[in-house]
């Protein structure tokens, strides 16, 4: 256990960041996980919808260091293909 006043505060704030990371990271694997169902389907509006609204979730999380930038670029990557997989059908 921390000992310095400062050290208590670290702690406490690395718990709610590690809170609020795991968050954005599970988002992330669930909106991928929508946006595969969707292309599945084959419904060409709903995998758009799904594919916008996975983009911006990677590039938030990126933003707030939840995510590697690499990470998200990968990942977005992955659903491009995945989208322009389902547009060839």
């Amino acid at each position: 256990m921390p000992n310095i006043k400062q050290q208590e505060k670290r702690v406490r704030q690395a718990a709610r960041q590690r809170v609020e990371n795991l968050r954005r990271r599970s988002a992330a694997k669930t909106l991928m996980r929508r946006l595969r169902a969707a292309a599945q389907d084959g419904d060409a509006a709903t995998v758009g919808e799904r594919h916008r609204e996975l983009v911006s979730w990677l590039d938030k999380a990126a933003a707030h260091g939840a995510l590697h930038k690499n990470t998200a670029a990968r990942r977005k990557a992955q659903a491009a293909r995945i989208v322009a997989g389902t547009a060839k059908k």
